[in-house]
Protein backbone atom coordinates (compact mmCIF):
# COMPACT_ATOMS: atom_id res chain seq x y z
CA UNK A 1 0.00 0.00 0.00
CA UNK A 2 1.50 3.49 -1.13
CA UNK A 3 1.74 6.22 1.33
CA UNK A 4 -1.21 8.12 -0.95
CA UNK A 5 -3.56 5.41 -0.62
CA UNK A 6 -3.01 6.02 3.76
CA UNK A 7 -4.24 9.68 3.50
CA UNK A 8 -7.73 10.16 4.98
CA UNK A 9 -9.79 13.22 4.50
CA UNK A 10 -8.51 14.47 7.92
CA UNK A 11 -4.96 13.95 6.76
CA UNK A 12 -5.33 15.72 3.75
CA UNK A 13 -7.11 19.00 5.47
CA UNK A 14 -3.67 18.98 8.05
CA UNK A 15 -1.49 19.50 4.91
CA UNK A 16 -3.00 21.78 3.68
CA UNK A 17 -3.48 23.83 6.28
CA UNK A 18 0.45 23.11 6.99
CA UNK A 19 -0.14 21.38 10.32
CA UNK A 20 2.52 18.64 11.66
CA UNK A 21 1.25 15.51 12.65
CA UNK A 22 2.61 11.72 12.38
CA UNK A 23 0.28 9.12 12.19
CA UNK A 24 0.20 5.27 13.23
CA UNK A 25 -1.76 2.40 12.12
CA UNK A 26 -3.05 -0.47 13.42
CA UNK A 27 -5.12 -3.90 12.98
CA UNK A 28 -8.87 -2.60 13.43
CA UNK A 29 -11.72 -5.14 11.46
CA UNK A 30 -14.50 -3.11 13.59
CA UNK A 31 -14.74 -0.38 16.32
CA UNK A 32 -12.52 -1.03 19.60
CA UNK A 33 -12.77 1.58 22.01
CA UNK A 34 -10.13 4.08 22.64
CA UNK A 35 -8.58 2.15 26.00
CA UNK A 36 -7.97 -1.00 23.55
CA UNK A 37 -6.18 1.47 21.01
CA UNK A 38 -4.09 3.26 23.10
CA UNK A 39 -2.89 -0.70 24.73
CA UNK A 40 -2.37 -1.82 21.37
CA UNK A 41 -0.31 1.23 20.43
CA UNK A 42 0.95 1.80 23.68
CA UNK A 43 0.34 4.80 24.19
CA UNK A 44 -0.55 6.71 27.68
CA UNK A 45 -4.19 6.93 28.16
CA UNK A 46 -4.23 10.75 28.98
CA UNK A 47 -2.79 11.79 25.45
CA UNK A 48 -5.13 9.69 23.39
CA UNK A 49 -8.60 11.94 23.06
CA UNK A 50 -11.99 10.10 21.51
CA UNK A 51 -14.56 12.26 19.31
CA UNK A 52 -17.98 12.65 21.02
CA UNK A 53 -20.79 14.14 18.55
CA UNK A 54 -23.79 15.26 20.14
CA UNK A 55 -27.05 16.91 19.75
CA UNK A 56 -28.54 20.08 21.58
CA UNK A 57 -32.00 20.61 22.56
CA UNK A 58 -32.16 22.85 19.52
CA UNK A 59 -31.27 20.09 16.97
CA UNK A 60 -27.65 21.56 16.01
CA UNK A 61 -24.51 19.17 16.25
CA UNK A 62 -21.75 19.75 18.36
CA UNK A 63 -18.25 18.04 19.00
CA UNK A 64 -16.39 17.40 21.87
CA UNK A 65 -13.07 16.09 22.08
CA UNK A 66 -12.00 14.66 25.31
CA UNK A 67 -9.82 11.94 27.09
CA UNK A 68 -10.51 8.32 26.36
CA UNK A 69 -10.95 7.37 30.40
CA UNK A 70 -13.00 10.19 31.09
CA UNK A 71 -16.62 10.73 30.18
CA UNK A 72 -18.39 13.95 29.14
CA UNK A 73 -20.46 15.99 31.66
CA UNK A 74 -23.41 16.38 29.85
CA UNK A 75 -24.26 19.87 31.66
CA UNK A 76 -21.05 20.99 31.45
CA UNK A 77 -20.96 20.49 27.56
CA UNK A 78 -24.70 22.10 27.06
CA UNK A 79 -23.03 25.21 29.02
CA UNK A 80 -19.86 24.95 27.17
CA UNK A 81 -21.83 25.30 23.57
CA UNK A 82 -24.65 27.53 24.85
CA UNK A 83 -27.61 24.60 24.84
CA UNK A 84 -30.09 23.99 27.78
CA UNK A 85 -28.86 20.25 27.45
CA UNK A 86 -27.14 18.12 24.88
CA UNK A 87 -26.76 14.53 24.14
CA UNK A 88 -25.22 12.09 22.42
CA UNK A 89 -26.57 11.58 18.65
CA UNK A 90 -27.68 7.97 18.18
CA UNK A 91 -25.11 6.13 16.73
CA UNK A 92 -27.15 4.92 13.57
CA UNK A 93 -26.67 9.03 12.67
CA UNK A 94 -23.39 9.24 13.01
CA UNK A 95 -22.20 8.75 9.50
CA UNK A 96 -25.24 10.23 7.87
CA UNK A 97 -24.33 13.54 9.83
CA UNK A 98 -20.23 13.56 10.08
CA UNK A 99 -18.95 11.44 7.45
CA UNK A 100 -17.25 8.72 9.19
CA UNK A 101 -18.01 5.66 11.46
CA UNK A 102 -17.61 4.99 14.74
CA UNK A 103 -14.39 4.43 16.09
CA UNK A 104 -12.69 6.14 13.07
CA UNK A 105 -14.40 9.41 13.81
CA UNK A 106 -12.52 12.55 14.22
CA UNK A 107 -13.47 16.49 14.66
CA UNK A 108 -11.15 17.35 11.25
CA UNK A 109 -12.89 17.23 8.34
CA UNK A 110 -16.69 16.46 9.03
CA UNK A 111 -19.24 16.76 6.33
CA UNK A 112 -20.17 19.88 8.24
CA UNK A 113 -17.65 21.40 10.81
CA UNK A 114 -19.48 21.81 13.55
CA UNK A 115 -18.74 23.87 16.89
CA UNK A 116 -15.68 21.96 18.93
CA UNK A 117 -14.46 21.72 22.36
CA UNK A 118 -11.55 20.16 23.33
CA UNK A 119 -11.21 19.24 27.22
CA UNK A 120 -9.24 21.91 28.51
CA UNK A 121 -6.73 19.31 30.04
CA UNK A 122 -5.06 19.54 26.81
CA UNK A 123 -4.01 22.35 26.61
CA UNK A 124 -1.20 21.14 28.69
CA UNK A 125 0.01 18.74 26.83
CA UNK A 126 2.51 18.95 23.81
CA UNK A 127 0.69 16.19 21.84
CA UNK A 128 -2.15 14.22 21.73
CA UNK A 129 -3.52 11.38 19.79
CA UNK A 130 -7.09 11.76 17.89
CA UNK A 131 -9.05 8.87 15.02
CA UNK A 132 -7.10 9.78 12.12
CA UNK A 133 -10.38 9.57 10.29
CA UNK A 134 -10.97 5.89 9.56
CA UNK A 135 -10.48 2.61 11.89
CA UNK A 136 -7.61 1.69 12.46
CA UNK A 137 -5.53 5.28 12.27
CA UNK A 138 -4.70 7.29 15.27
CA UNK A 139 -3.15 11.02 14.41
CA UNK A 140 -0.39 12.77 16.62
CA UNK A 141 -0.31 16.68 16.84
CA UNK A 142 -0.73 19.56 19.00
CA UNK A 143 -3.81 20.39 20.42
CA UNK A 144 -3.35 24.05 19.41
CA UNK A 145 -3.20 22.85 16.27
CA UNK A 146 -6.34 20.96 16.38
CA UNK A 147 -8.05 23.90 17.77
CA UNK A 148 -6.83 25.74 14.69
CA UNK A 149 -7.54 23.80 12.20
CA UNK A 150 -11.57 22.84 13.47
CA UNK A 151 -11.96 26.27 15.03
CA UNK A 152 -12.24 24.90 18.41
CA UNK A 153 -12.27 26.47 21.90
CA UNK A 154 -10.88 24.60 24.92
CA UNK A 155 -13.55 23.86 27.57
CA UNK A 156 -14.18 22.44 30.94
CA UNK A 157 -16.88 19.40 29.84
CA UNK A 158 -15.81 16.37 31.38
CA UNK A 159 -17.11 14.92 34.58
CA UNK A 160 -14.82 15.25 37.19
CA UNK A 161 -14.55 12.50 40.41
CA UNK A 162 -15.31 14.51 43.65
CA UNK A 163 -12.28 14.03 46.29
Amino acid sequence: MSKKELKTNAMRILDRAGVPYTYQTYECGEFTDGIHVADQLGLPHEQVYKTLVTVGKTGAHYVFVIPIAEEIDFKKAARAVGEKSVELLHLKDLTKVTGYVRGGCTSIGMKKQFPTVIQEDAEELDYIYISGGKLGMQLRLSPQDLQRVTGASFGDVTAKEEA
